[in-house]
């Protein structure tokens, strides 16, 4: 048997904007993904369960500077909740728990329920997750069959709405109550604690039985590459799968901009503090003087330091020509 030619890796810098399959873990489809572009440097923004579908924005090379921001960027999700059945994952890849009767629900009575889940809530996250305690993640803890205890946190739910509840009104034969959920929020949020959390609500429990991600900020009309497309595009060759990059410009609309001319650009390349009639305070998004996103740097009282700047900002630095 021949062994398979290992991957000669390469510096390339952007953003691919997947659309994650069921079945595979997030680091999964990073690791099919940065392979498939030959990319040295790699990192996705906020995991999406082996269950969930959806948008997973990769950061390649430079990109990875900016990906912190982008995990704590609004998400919106669409989702399905099995009611009458909770399991210990709270959703449909875990073991179920136990089973309980659906009580005859209308349709008030479901909305009042998504309403009190909606805004600034307290939320326990699923012990099955990635939070980590003692540099170790929880799930890893609950495998080995460990006592989990974990705290309630604030989370911003933005919208929590109904969409369809025709599986659970018809009393279709063969088909479980569901409920077709859509979710808005910020970071942190499990929209798995979100469903249990209705399904106790509406006395019968519930969990996940599909979940897809639609968009993150600040990509909310995404256009999304699934791994057989990008497969596809490869057989074409290299050229045109870096026609799906997105430039790093396109992540930084996050933060607000902070335009530098030359001189500035110059100085903070150096790691110097440059002053300049700025305006606002906290971290902002760097450009220089020929409109290219330069990196990170923090706003205080009219001064600007840089943060966290991208390679080609060097270029700017002493010695360079203006």
């Amino acid at each position: 048997m021949t062994a398979r030619p290992r991957t000669r890796f390469r510096k390339l810098d952007g953003i691919l904007l997947l659309d994650k399959p069921r079945g595979i873990s997030s680091n999964q489809a990073l690791q099919r993904v940065r392979h498939l572009f030959r990319a040295e440097k790699g990192g996705h923004t906020g995991s999406l369960d082996p269950l969930a579908t959806g948008l997973l924005p990769i950061c390649f090379g430079e990109a990875t500077k900016i990906a912190g921001g982008l995990l704590g960027a609004r998400k919106a999700y669409d989702t399905v909740a099995r009611l009458g059945v909770v399991t210990d994952t709270d959703d449909a890849d875990g073991q179920p728990l136990r089973a309980r009767a659906v009580p005859d629900l209308r349709i008030p009575q479901i909305d009042e329920a998504l309403r009190a889940l909606t805004g600034r809530i307290r939320q326990r996250p699923p012990i099955y997750s990635a939070l980590k305690r003692g540099g170790e993640p929880l799930y890893a803890k609950a495998r080995r069959g460990e006592q989990v205890e974990v705290e309630a946190r604030e989370v911003d739910v933005h919208a929590f709405a109904l969409q369809s509840a025709g599986d659970l009104l018809d009393d279709l034969q063969g088909v479980p109550p569901q409920l077709r959920l859509h979710v808005e929020c910020g970071s942190g949020t499990y929209v798995r604690s979100l469903v249990r959390d209705l399904g106790e609500a509406l006395g019968c429990g519930a969990h996940v039985a599909e979940l897809r991600r639609l968009w993150v900020d600040p990509f909310r009309e995404p256009k999304m590459w699934s791994l057989e497309e990008l497969q596809a595009l490869a057989g074409r060759g290299e050229r045109s799968l870096e026609a799906c990059l997105l430039p790093v410009e396109r992540g930084m609309s996050a933060w607000a901009p902070a335009d530098v001319d030359a001189t500035q650009a110059r100085r903070l390349a150096h790691g110097q503090a440059v002053q300049g009639g700025f305006r606002g305070d906290g971290q902002v998004a760097i450009f220089g003087p020929d409109g290219r996103a330069l990196g990170l740097g923090e706003l205080s009282d009219g001064c600007l330091r840089p943060t966290r700047l991208f390679a080609w900002a060097a270029a700017q630095g002493p010695g360079a020509s203006a």
